[in-house]
This record gives structure tokens, C-alpha cells and sequence, in this order.
């Protein structure tokens, strides 16, 4: 008799030599339920167990997909690269352009918020002072999202740098924030590493138990002054953060 064991080792085989390739369907439950002849809560439990290994995502209207688990490395150095006014990528689609990706930095929304404790002890601001909070997202076209992104700035450098309004910033935050006069100077960053919420597996196509990183920056200007805090979650399989060439004390 197949268990639901030997039917996730049978589905990752397939999915692993291609009969089953990234962006394709499975068979319904219904047809598993034939083809194996076994029960819907054997198939439940199989598709969920390559769920929870990040090899498949389910959707209520499109099924179970076979979900990409292809690696993208985020080098440091990403930064540095889009200083420039009127850059044609951010940093975003320039790392992804270096290997051979189509990325694209989607803009979610906008909208003004007080700044609670720990974002105005980190932009050096009073708690409730206004920010310009913006939401987005790094997809590979065409629509692939491996990232969500939450970033905050003090309202008068957002309005310099037009981050206030709607819409996707071409060439990139940074490009925008040296035009204004708000270069930035050095960015700090943390990684960190969990299960998702709910929201945020939903928004990356994931399990809930295929662990995201988590990273949070602080951007400041050459004064020392926070122009941005960006919160970002990727799924851990999809990205890696990397630092390269770092000076080391002597």
C-alpha cells in the first residue's frame, strides 16, 4: 500500500529529473487519488511535506505549482553601483542582470505614519514624527516574488528625494536620495532568521515552515545622519546576503 511517504519520495523524483518543472502544476488530488490509488488525506499529507521543503507552493485557484529554489546572491557591493543619478536599474535588477535575471523592484504602496519608538530611536527622530513609510517587492519577472521589503524615512528627505509619492522609483532609492542632495554614505546591515507569518508565506509562495531571512538597515549620509530604515524578508533558499571585501583591523 503507498503512504504518503512513498508518494512525496515518487513527486520529488519527478519534480527533481523535470517531468514536473518550476511554474508547472501537479495532478489534482483527485488524479494522485487514482493514479496511486490512495486516500485524499495521503496526498494532503505528501503535497504538504514538499510544501514544508520549500519544493512546492499550493494556491486555492491555481493548485499545487512546483516553486523555483534556483539561489540569487545580494552582494553588498549592490549599493555602490547606483549612486549615480538617473541610473537605469536600482539594485535590485542590476544584481539579477549580473546572472542572467529579468529582476524588478515593484512598488506596493505609500503613506504617512508616526514614527513608533524603535524607528525614531534609529532615524535619531521624536517618537511621532512623521515618515514616509514605502512598500515593495523583489520579483523575477514575471512573477516570481522573493523579497518583500518595508522601508521608512523622515518625511523632509523623502519629500526631497520624491519617495512620498506613488509609484516605482527608477534607478533606484539611493539614485534618488544623491540627487536630492542625501547621498548615502554607509549602510549597516543585520540578518537574522525565522518561520514566516502567515501574510508573508502567502506573499512568497512558501510553507510556513521554509525559513525566511530577515534583514533590517540602517542607510546614514557621510554627517552621520539616518536617511533610511529598510525591514526586509526573503525565503532563506532563495537569497543569499553577502559581504564581500570587508576591511579588517589590524
Amino acid at each position: 500500500m503507498t503512504s504518503s511517504g512513498d508518494l512525496s519520495t515518487e513527486l520529488r523524483r519527478r519534480i527533481a529529473v523535470g517531468e514536473y518543472a518550476v511554474g508547472a502544476k501537479l495532478p489534482t488530488n483527485t488524479q494522485l487519488m487514482a493514479e496511486h490509488g490512495v486516500s485524499k488525506a495521503t496526498v494532503t499529507k505528501a503535497i504538504a511535506s514538499l510544501a514544508d521543503d520549500g519544493l512546492v507552493f499550493s494556491s486555492k485557484r491555481a493548485g499545487t505549482i512546483v516553486r523555483s529554489t534556483s539561489s540569487i546572491a545580494v552582494p553588498l557591493s549592490r549599493y555602490g553601483k547606483v549612486l549615480t543619478p538617473g541610473s537605469p536599474a536600482g539594485p535590485w535588477e542590476s544584481t539579477t542582470a549580473a546572472v542572467g535575471l529579468n529582476g524588478h523592484m515593484q512598488f506596493v504602496s505609500v503613506e504617512r505614519v508616526p514614527a513608533d519608538a524603535a524607528l525614531a530611536e534609529l532615524l535619531g527622530l521624536a517618537e511621532g514624527d512623521e515618515l514616509v513609510y514605502r512598500v515593495r517587492q523583489a520579483v523575477i519577472l514575471p512573477s516570481d516574488i522573493v523579497q518583500l521589503q518595508h522601508a521608512w524615512y523622515p518625511a523632509p528627505i523623502a519629500e526631497a528625494a520624491g519617495l512620498d509619492r506613488d509609484g516605482k522609483v527608477n534607478g533606484g532609492i539611493y539614485g534618488a536620495l544623491t540627487e536630492a542632495g542625501h547621498r548615502p554614505a554607509s549602510a549597516s546591515e543585520t540578518v537574522g532568521a525565522r518561520l514566516p507569518t502567515e501574510d508573508e508565506a502567502a506573499q512568497l509562495r512558501i510553507g510556513g515552515r521554509v525559513w525566511v531571512l530577515t534583514l533590517e538597515r540602517l542607510t546614514c549620509d557621510a554627517q552621520g545622519r539616518a536617511l533610511e530604515v529598510l525591514r526586509a524578508v526573503a525565503p532563506a533558499d532563495r537569497l543569499q546576503f553577502t559581504y564581500d571585501d570587508l576591511p579588517l583591523p589590524e
